[in-house]
């Protein structure tokens, strides 16, 4: 038995084992991936530190910045082994988390390499894992590529083709960026007009951000997307984007057809690829024995104590779904997890 398992290695279950340490807390952190690096590691080639939208440094060790062509699915990986490294942190990987079960006043953390019975959970696993795949009519009908923002690994493939991407987010846009050059034309397609945001994402304004989240997860409802509260940047390549039409924004299709999408309207896009860059969806799954979710769809959430159990704290969930927002998580979720733990130790 062990008083706390993390589930996740990335920043935020990293953070979360450091403070963990700190105060000689006996913990593993379980980790599907085969090397360190979290969702970082799964990043698509060609992303390139220049474009990363910030990574805020793990608590205690110093985040030199990479060269700006660094590949940031090499960079950040990087980073987080030297961190555990440097911390001794417990990390055993890979381990598949399958599910996690009461057992009496513990819990038991089934995995496919045996079971880790605990007085506390963290769970850090993120998203990266759950892609989002929206469905509409005739979608099975689409003769061309289908692939999900999640698989994109660079700009090559895409030569020569015509390309909808559908999705508002950051990746979408980056993405769309990086294959426009390539394609023979590409229709970028969102749900919702973007909202462009200028300036600096200072302090203040990522208070308010956490606000906005933090309110949801609190009701019990499912988190929103950081995105949708932030917006999106407006840097130098974004403005190029506009200026050349690229980023010119169509609303959602009505339907795909065989050849391609249509409008309400009509009108017709024939295209070889559909780029789904439609974001993802918390990792949780494994959580569903222990019925945690409210009735609003999402689990209820007091900072990042799970308030029908408080056993279990979700980092990486809602508010904390960023690099500054898991730091912050992590020690929240170790300082007032450990106080419930000290209030009610277990025998066993």
């Amino acid at each position: 038995m062990t008083d706390v398992v993390v589930i996740g290695a990335g920043q935020a279950g990293l953070s979360a084992s450091y403070f963990l340490r700190r105060r000689g807390v006996d913990h593993v952190v379980l980790d599907a991936n085969p090397a360190p690096g979290g969702a970082w590691l799964h990043r698509w080639p060609s992303l390139r530190m220049r474009t990363v939208h910030g990574i805020h440094e793990l608590p205690g060790m110093p985040f030199e910045q990479p060269a700006p062509d660094e590949p940031a699915n090499e960079a950040i990986p990087s980073y987080f082994a030297r961190y555990e490294q440097l911390f001794d942190l417990p990390v055993v990987r890979p381990v598949n988390v399958t599910q996690v079960v009461n057992d009496g006043a513990l819990l038991k953390v089934e995995t496919g390499d045996g079971v880790w019975t605990t007085r506390g959970l963290i769970n850090a696993t993120g998203t990266w894992r759950r892609p989002f795949w929206p469905h509409y009519p005739g979608q099975e009908t689409f003769r061309g590529r289908q692939l999900h923002t999640a698989d994109y690994q660079g700009p090559a493939s895409f030569a020569g083709k015509r390309v909808v991407v559908v999705g508002g987010g950051a990746s979408a846009t980056q993405q769309l960026l990086e294959l426009a050059p390539l394609a023979a034309e590409t229709r970028w397609v969102t749900r919702h007009e973007p909202v462009w945001r200028e300036g600096p994402f200072t302090e203040d304004y990522g208070r308010w951000v956490v606000g906005m989240v933090d309110e949801r997860v609190r009701a019990g409802l499912i988190p929103r997307s950081v995105v949708s509260v932030t917006g999106l940047a407006l840097n130098a390549e974004t403005r190029a984007g506009l200026e050349s039409g690229v980023l010119d924004r169509w609303p959602m299709f009505e339907r795909i057809t065989p050849s391609g999408v249509q409008w309400a309207s009509g009108e017709r896009f024939d295209a070889d690829v559909i780029l789904w860059a439609t974001g993802f969806r918390h990792d949780l799954e494994h959580l569903a024995p222990l019925h945690l979710r409210a009735a609003g769809g999402g689990i209820q959430v007091d900072g990042t104590r799970v308030v029908s159990d408080p056993r279990i704290h979700l980092v990486g969930y809602g508010p904390s779904a960023s690099t500054i927002g898991a730091n912050r998580a992590g020690r929240a979720a170790v300082r007032e997890l450990t106080a419930h733990l000290d209030g009610a130790k277990v025998v066993g």
